[in-house]
């Protein structure tokens, strides 16, 4: 089997809000000096002000899998369309630094339950032997609307449109966000939830849409899993059944955001003025890590049901502990300023084809039906919040102390995402979500 022209519209439409979630966590990175000027905002105001946002995507991320569940995901990614388009248009009309604030902790709740959302609606229609490459078009989409933040950035920048620069940086999100939601209305709802709801000529319908070569037998498939999880279907995901999963989605979310990948990402201008790059030339090196990541997802996406995703995993952990390694050493003797970019460059390819490709269908994979949107929030929760802490954080460390302290932070930290993977994460490629639920959750 291979995916018909209605399951990929339907993956890549799900997907789409992964290029709204790029695009907005990381188009700050252009505007946020100019914040810091405007409103002379401290390092503890900057970093509130980048953390905002990520304080909104936890709101976002723990509160989708329960929506997500009742109203379903086509029906719930629809409201997050609306919550991008209401954050991109009132981050640019900001009257003050109050508002801009408001604006984008509403965006931060659109980013945090369309990480959740997207990858769970792609998994639930995704046939198993291609799961891995479909869910991980929402983070190609992802890295895609993070190359396109800083092309936008740089493009706005060469306007010199003076004082309202920022302002069109931001604002500019609202046209895909109108996209987004124009094209949710024409994808069909996730088999796996009509089929909960005793939908089930629809749920069958929409298997043979798909193209799934025999739909009745998916669909006895699902619903016997569905009948065995029927006495617990309202039940909390926090129960001692759902430990394992539970340390698999809760680590995997924390460890990526302890590699420092969003740090960099959003305070990447930042880091090349550190360095001594003028704002025009950081805008430059930021597209070119930007293409990086944007190419090294691909081969992620490529390499993912091939070699696995554990393989990815520790391979990137790996390159990542190195060059983080050296970012850090660069800093801390002020020496070589030029292999910044490099360091950057490769770092972000190794961090693209791995964690970036791995953890949203690794979370999306490893909780069984009954709690599959709850636990992707969980996992996504634990992402957004070791995201805000750090993004909080960053500014000031930076300020006072050395600025190569969060890259060795961020290097330790990878050493320790190699061991607990190498001995603790089983290997989920090839294995129907069924599958998976009886070896990870034994007895249910």
């Amino acid at each position: 089997m291979r995916p018909n022209i209605h399951l990929m519209k339907a993956i890549l439409t799900g997907a789409l809000g992964g290029l709204l979630f790029g695009f907005d966590t990381v188009v700050i990175a252009g505007a946020i000096e100019a914040l810091v000027k405007l409103y002379d905002l401290s390092p503890h105001q900057e970093g509130f002000t980048v953390g905002i946002g990520l304080i909104g995507t936890v709101v976002g991320a723990l509160g989708a899998g329960t929506v997500g569940q009742k109203m379903g995901g086509r029906e719930a990614l629809r409201f997050t369309a609306v919550l991008y388009f209401i954050s991109a248009v009132g981050c640019g009309l900001a009257w003050n630094w109050p508002a801009f604030l408001i604006f984008r902790f509403v965006g931060g709740v659109g980013i945090g339950a369309s990480s959740v959302l997207g990858p769970v609606y792609i998994a639930e229609l995704a046939p198993a032997k291609w799961r891995g490459r479909l869910v991980s078009i929402f983070q190609f989409n992802v890295v895609l609307g993070i190359l396109v933040a800083y092309i936008s950035n740089y493009g706005i920048r060469l306007l010199h449109l003076g004082a309202a620069e920022w302002r069109w940086q931001v604002g500019v999100a609202a046209f895909p966000a109108i996209a987004f939601l124009a094209l949710l209305y024409g994808i069909p709802r996730s088999p796996r939830w009509s089929a909960s709801k005793d939908r089930i000529d629809e749920a069958l319908a929409v298997l043979k849409m798909m193209g799934e070569p025999d739909p009745k037998a998916e669909l006895a498939d699902i619903r016997m899993a569905l009948k065995q999880e029927n006495a617990s279907a309202h039940e909390s995901v926090f129960r001692w059944k759902y430990r394992y999963p539970l340390f698999l989605a809760i680590s995997i979310g924390a460890f990526n955001q302890l590699a420092g990948i969003n740090s960099i990402l959003y305070y990447l201008n930042s880091i090349f003025s550190a360095a001594g790059f003028s704002q025009v030339s950081g805008d430059q090196q930021a597209i070119a890590i930007g293409a990086t990541n944007f190419v090294f997802a691909m081969v992620g996406m490529s390499l993912i049901d091939k070699i696995g995703r554990k393989t990815l995993l520790l391979v990137g952990a790996a390159g990542t502990a190195t060059c983080l390694a050296g970012v850090a050493w660069l800093f801390a003797t002020n020496s070589h300023p030029g292999a910044l970019v490099w360091l950057l460059v490769v770092y972000i390819a190794f961090f693209s084809m791995s964690q970036g490709a791995v953890i949203w269908v690794y979370i999306g994979e490893v909780f069984p039906t009954s709690v599959r949107s709850k636990g992707q929030g969980v996992g996504s929760a634990s992402h957004w919040i070791m995201n805000a802490v750090l993004q909080m954080a960053f500014p000031v460390v930076v300020h006072a102390m050395n600025k190569g302290t969060p890259f060795a932070f961020f290097a330790a930290m990878t050493v320790v995402q190699f061991v607990v993977v190498l001995f603790t994460y089983p290997e989920t490629k090839g294995q129907t979500l069924e599958a998976l639920q009886r070896r990870l959750v034994p007895g249910d």
